[in-house]
């Protein structure tokens, strides 16, 4: 009994060490908006072509198949908690909508359906608390021109990069993957209107919706 139970307070304290330690070298990291940021390109072509001039950050090596993806997201979670600069948060769900994303195409990819679908709406939850996220920083007079302008071309590249997935997937998830757009689409007019209501000019829409 006292065997076991020092090999399971071993097994977490070793668990806590390895969240910790990721969360040491996470937090010195700054998401860089732009093209000098380390980025995983997903290589999604769209609707006839289109280029989003948008780089989704790479999306790690651990994925929610792994058996250290509770870690990560616990890790997500506890960055975001001890993050108490509003604009930093709105940042940082971003990036978590982002990687989420690539993970999910990599997920779909290697025909882990449930697992993709499942990280893809996540990503577009983050994206969607993103959104809510700058309209708060903004009602408080915090000048959000720069994200916006991020939020919108990042809301265009998940729209584009879903139009990618569901070519692939199963029919029976399509439907669902087109119900997912929503989040892109919302959050892609959100920012568009609320740059121009500041006289700044937003990124063009190259889809026909």
């Amino acid at each position: 009994m006292w065997r076991k139970l020092f090999l399971a307070i071993i097994g977490v304290t070793f668990a806590i060490g390895i969240l910790f330690i990721s969360l040491f070298r996470v937090a010195s990291v700054k998401y860089e908006f732009g093209n000098s940021a380390t980025v995983y390109d997903t290589e999604a072509s769209g609707e006839g072509g289109v280029k989003i001039d948008y780089a989704l950050p790479y999306p790690g090596r651990v994925l929610p198949d792994s058996p250290l993806w509770p870690l990560k997201a616990i890790r997500d979670r506890v960055w975001l908690f001890i993050t108490t600069n509003s604009t930093r948060e709105a940042e940082l769900k971003l990036l978590f909508a982002d990687k989420r994303l690539g993970m999910a195409q990599i997920l779909f990819e290697k025909g882990e359906i449930e697992k993709g679908f499942s990280t893809l709406t996540k990503a577009e939850k983050y994206l969607e608390q993103a959104k809510w996220q700058e309209k708060q920083n903004r009602d408080k007079g915090i000048d959000t021109s720069i994200f916006l302008e991020q939020l919108a071309k990042a809301s265009l590249k998940h729209f584009q990069v879903m139009e990618q997935l569901v070519v692939n997937v199963p029919e029976e998830v399509k439907p669902s993957v087109r119900q997912s757009q929503d989040y892109a689409k919302g959050a892609y007019e959100d920012s568009r209107n609320a740059l121009l209501e500041k006289g700044k000019p937003a990124p063009e829409n190259p889809f026909t919706w």
